[in-house]
């Protein structure tokens, strides 16, 4: 039996930091994925940092006990889905891109999308990763939702 190659999907830090906090939806169900290793999560540092702070924001607003429950259960999705990670990318090619996007927060995520080249930028901010982004970039880019109907399109 041949191996195939896993999906490789860059989650945005709204998917991501939605899926460690929902209890159920597709944000969860992509990290589901990924754990299972159906797919292969690729973690930019720019978007692992902005996760945590995120995470870190919402755990203040929590019982002691959950607050704890939820850094655990961040950490041991990190480690059971041991993903790749894309290093920050440098701070010129940042500034020398910023005409790639239109909210200069997102340079740096995409920017790191691109470097690891993903199957799969999945994000909610549809008003900032546009399809003109996705044109200019040569990325992948879905909502969660767009994500799975084009999976299940593997299925039919």
């Amino acid at each position: 039996m041949t191996r195939q190659r896993r999906i490789r999907v860059f989650l945005d830090p709204n998917v991501l930091t939605g899926g460690i906090v929902s209890p159920w939806g597709l944000d969860k169900a992509a990290l589901s994925l990924c754990a299972a290793k159906v797919c292969r999560l690729v973690l930019a540092e720019v978007v692992r940092d902005e996760v945590e702070e995120n995470l870190l924001l919402h755990a203040e607003r929590m019982p002691a006990l959950d607050a704890e429950q939820l850094s655990e259960d961040y950490r041991g999705l990190i480690k059971l889905t041991n993903p790749e990670i894309v290093p920050y990318p440098d701070r010129h090619l940042v500034q020398s891109n910023r005409h790639l996007i239109r909210h200069a927060a997102d340079v740096p995520v995409l920017l790191s999308a691109k470097a690891s080249n993903p199957d799969w930028l999945l994000t909610h901010n549809t008003k900032h990763f546009t399809k003109a982004v996705a044109e200019r970039t040569a990325l992948r880019i879905a909502t969660p939702a767009e994500f799975f109907r084009a999976l299940s399109a593997l299925f039919r």
